[in-house]
């Protein structure tokens, strides 16, 4: 059984780090005083507003950030500024048996997702495919906070993944499986073939997502992760939005999914409200989860945090 966190309460510190891309002084300081008017105390990273090109620093510097943030007692749940690139990159530098005597909430998406599927894969660590630092703002639709609170301080279980009533989840290819859910954003996966680091997909659940990806690109994406096997060993398949995907050639996501993903005969939901969407359902990687495809329903059958 993988390894819980302990969860987050109000009043707990909050790390901020910044693991790929840099992002703006501005968003940065007005979004830690979203934290902090909500009751949190903030501690930030050395390197949290380096910028050096497309990267918040170099790798060892950003992964020295993660650690020491693992390592301080007083942090109770780790923030990435943001996702964009560069976060494989700091995957060797880190120290997982550190991590796993220092469990902490880690939340995140994008290219964020590679560090969250590693940590569950070498450190047992349950993380969450959820808010950014980013997301600490005004605008941010309350669905998502409350999904990021009730995956991360909520002691109760089972506990159901919902989409926006608006937004339905779809039905694709019938079955019911329970078991672990990995995955996270469809590029960044890819990119970790091959490496050390590259998602395990064995017995596991396979959610992906994937934004401003034309849709034949998507398609390539997809067909490399069959080639490698990944639809191959996954006990089933959930398909995130492709936001801001336009289609190629006629042929739109939907209409992907259902010419490649859909003959594979994998138990298969789509339309899941998830990260890079408006709508950000919080999605526990590591963690058992029910995906009921007849009744449209998401289930995590265990706790997420530890008191």
């Amino acid at each position: 059984m993988a390894i819980k966190p302990p969860q987050l309460k109000a009043g707990d510190t909050i790390g901020i780090v910044a693991l790929g891309s840099p992002l703006s002084t501005t968003v940065i300081n007005q979004s830690i005083t979203t934290l902090e008017n909500m009751g949190f105390s903030v501690v930030v990273g050395d390197h949290v507003y380096d910028s050096v090109g497309f990267l918040a620093g170099t790798p060892q510097q950003r992964a020295a950030d993660l650690m020491k943030m693992f390592e301080n007692k007083a942090v109770s749940c780790i923030l990435p500024t943001r996702g964009g690139v560069g976060v494989a990159g700091i995957l060797p530098f880190l120290d997982f048996s550190v991590i796993t005597q220092n469990p902490k909430i880690v939340s995140g998406y994008s290219d964020i997702t590679v560090l969250l599927n590693a940590l569950y894969e070498y450190s047992n660590l349950i993380t969450f495919q959820s808010l950014l630092l980013l997301d600490f703002n005004p605008q941010t639709p309350a669905y998502n906070f409350n999904q990021f609170f009730a995956a991360t301080s909520a002691l109760t279980a089972p506990l159901e993944i919902y989409n926006p009533p608006e937004i339905p989840l779809v039905n694709k290819v019938a079955g019911d499986v329970t078991g672990p859910v990995v995955g996270g954003n469809l590029t960044s996966f890819v990119g970790s073939l091959g490496t050390p680091f590259e998602i395990n997909t064995d017995g596991k659940i396979l959610c992906l997502e994937e934004t401003h990806e034309p849709i034949n690109t998507v398609y390539r994406y997809l067909n490399h992760l069959k080639i490698a096997g990944k639809f191959d060993d996954c006990i089933g398949i959930l398909m995130g939005e492709c936001t801001n995907c336009e289609p190629a050639y006629g042929v739109t996501y939907n209409e992907l999914i259902d010419e490649f993903l859909v003959p594979l005969g994998k138990p298969l939901m789509s339309n899941l409200a998830t990260a890079h969407g408006r709508f950000k359902a919080a999605i526990p990687i590591g963690a058992s989860v029910r995906m009921n495809v007849t009744e449209r329903k998401l289930t995590v059958t265990e706790s997420l945090v530890s008191p």
